[in-house]
């Protein structure tokens, strides 16, 4: 099917409608883009938010902010894949990210993550329950559409295929909220299994979400916001994404059952003998070609201690799963952007998973850990009810100013304590929880 009929015009505009660059400024909307991203505050903050919590007590372990560095560089690599694997004149290749969107989408993956990782999340969606819920991939897009710092009315007023590249889940919140049991008498009884939100848009952001789509057909937009039936869980989810939103999503799962796992390796997480149980029978008897030649010296590499040899099972890895990536066609859309996502074969798409399911049973499950995730939910919720119960006598001035607009406005302002609240690092709420509740620390001079 030829791509001519559809124009790459609508995909570089900004919802402000400032198409113009400063005078000798060369750079394409997607490179203006990354530097929106690279230079802002909330990106920033990511150098001190959780990527595996209890993993954090170092300075060699991995941040969201060098998280999202190793999924740019491997989102980067799989549409270099793409691009010289195939013919230049296959049908999705005039559809292919340049580095530059890709990278903007992949840097900001994650720019909406509270503190505290998911056990954050899923704090703050218990606080907001009854008005809208919480979720970090929502969030990022609220931040690039919305709350970002260089427009007053559209955040970082980056192009529409940026918004849409990081749209992994094109649903309102209302679409797929499954319910919930009732609130327990005090927060030491909450249970975060039973709190965790549906993957969504916020219902505040319906017209922006309007906006992103607003290129397709309408049959096209009704494909892809259409909503899963529930098979587990309480909510339902999204059925698709944009071709851009899965390379993005392959890139993070690379990084997460990569090289997440070498941090858990060099700080004493995960043994050989842990691996040799759990892992590695599961992954011989995927009867993959690759690792059957390679899993024996992979595992030795891994547990060698010495860094360069690790690195090399890592690369190898990463570089198995990119450039085993491959383009498949949906024929149930229209435009490119839909009709084509980014996969891997069977193989190695369980490959992956099996190497993600063991570090969410081995580290991220792990009592230890889970420990610090309750007591960071803990701290959040409890800061979450004091700010509301009085945000004109708690909050930051400039924020204190946003609630009220927002009460002016016939809102319950809650949306900004959380917004404020979800911008937060690690250390920051720590430190905020200790001036709020500690009597013995916290100084009228130090910075809130």
């Amino acid at each position: 099917m030829a791509n001519a009929q559809y124009d790459q015009r609508p995909w570089q505009e900004r919802q402000s409608g400032h198409e113009k660059s400063r005078d000798n400024d060369y750079r394409t909307p997607y490179q203006r883009d990354r530097a929106r991203i690279i230079h802002s505050a909330a990106f920033r903050r990511l150098q001190s938010k959780t990527q595996i919590l209890a993993i954090r007590q170092n300075d060699y372990s991995r941040t969201r902010l060098t998280h999202s560095l190793e999924v740019a560089q491997i989102g980067n690599g799989i549409v270099h894949h793409l691009k010289h694997s195939v013919p230049a004149d296959a049908d999705y290749q005039a559809w292919l990210a340049d580095d530059s969107l890709i990278e903007t989408v992949c840097l900001s993956h994650d720019i909406g993550h509270p503190p505290f990782g998911h056990g954050g999340e899923i704090a703050l969606n218990y606080m907001m329950l009854n008005h809208g819920g919480f979720e970090g991939n929502a969030q990022s897009l609220r931040i690039l559409g919305k709350r970002g710092s260089y427009s007053p009315d559209y955040g970082m007023d980056v192009t529409r295929r940026t918004l849409l590249g990081i749209l992994k889940y094109p649903v309102l919140h209302q679409q797929v909220v499954g319910h919930y049991p009732d609130k327990p008498d005090n927060f030491r009884q909450f249970k975060a299994s039973h709190w965790a939100p549906p993957k969504c848009v916020y219902q505040e952001e319906e017209a922006l979400l309007d906006w992103i789509v607003a290129p397709f057909s309408d049959a096209d937009k009704a494909a892809f916001k259409s909503v899963k039936p529930v098979s587990k869980g309480p909510h339902a989810k999204a059925s698709h994404a944009s071709f851009d939103t899965s390379i993005m999503d392959l890139a993070d799962d690379i990084a997460y059952g990569v090289h997440d796992l070498e941090d858990a390796i060099v700080l004493g997480m995960v043994t050989k003998d842990m691996w040799l149980e759990h892992l590695e029978p599961k992954l011989s008897d995927l009867a993959s070609p690759y690792l059957s030649e390679n899993l024996n010296n992979i595992r030795t590499q891994l547990f060698s201690r010495q860094s360069h040899l690790r690195k090399e099972a890592i690369g190898s890895l990463v570089s198995w799963f990119i450039t085993s990536c491959q383009v498949v066609e949906n024929s149930n859309f229209e435009h490119p952007l839909l009709r084509f996502q980014v996969a891997l074969p069977e193989g190695q798409r369980q490959a992956l998973a099996l190497l993600k399911q063991f570090e969410m049973q081995h580290i991220i499950q792990r009592p230890e850990v889970q420990m610090l995730v309750y007591k960071g939910q803990q701290m959040l919720l409890e800061m979450f009810e004091a700010y509301s119960a009085d945000p004109s006598r708690l909050l930051p001035r400039e924020i204190g100013l946003e609630w009220q607009k927002s009460i002016d406005h016939g809102g319950n302002g809650l949306r900004i304590i959380c917004d404020y609240m979800a911008s937060m690092t690690d250390d920051y709420a720590s430190r905020m929880y200790n001036k709020l509740f500690v009597p013995s620390l916290g100084s009228v001079f130090e910075p809130m």
